[in-house]
C-alpha cells in the first residue's frame, strides 16, 4: 500500500517569472519553498491542503486536462480581488445547479482555474443525520 506523505502539482510554464507574478502576486498565494536559481527556478506555493510548484519551463502549450480546483470563502470577493489585479476572468461567479459558487480564471498559459465557494447548507458542508 503506498503511503502518501504530502502531494503538489507541477506546472511547467512557458514563462516562469510571468506565472511566479501571477500565482504569487495576483492570487497571493504564499510561498512555501524555493529552489535552484535563474528563472527556471523552482517555486513551491501552498495550496490548501496541498502544494503547486512552478519549475522549469515548457514549450508546448497548456493542456485542457489540467486543471486546478480552489475553494475560497467567498466567490464574489475573489471575483472582485482578481478583477482589481488584471486576472483574466473567463467566467464570474454563478450558483451551478448542484448548489456551488463557481467562477473560472486563466494564468498566463490559459491553464484553467474554478474558484469554488461551498454555501453553508451545500452537502459537502453540512449533511443532516450523519
Amino acid at each position: 500500500m503506498v503511503h502518501v506523505l504530502s502531494s503538489r502539482v507541477l506546472l511547467r510554464p512557458t514563462d516562469p517569472d510571468r506565472s511566479r507574478a501571477f500565482y504569487g502576486e495576483t492570487l497571493g498565494l504564499e510561498i512555501a519553498r524555493e529552489f535552484g536559481t535563474g528563472p527556471e527556478r523552482g517555486t513551491v506555493y501552498f495550496l490548501g491542503g496541498g502544494f503547486l510548484e512552478v519549475s522549469g519551463r515548457s514549450d508546448q502549450p497548456p493542456t485542457p486536462s489540467l486543471q486546478l480546483w480552489l475553494q475560497v470563502a467567498d466567490a464574489s470577493a475573489a471575483h472582485e480581488e482578481l478583477r482589481a489585479a488584471g486576472a483574466t476572468i473567463v467566467r464570474p461567479p454563478v450558483k451551478e445547479p448542484w448548489g456551488l459558487i463557481e467562477m473560472w480564471i486563466a494564468d498566463p498559459d490559459g491553464h484553467r482555474l474554478v474558484l469554488v465557494q461551498i454555501p453553508a447548507d451545500h452537502p459537502l458542508r453540512y449533511r443532516p443525520g450523519i
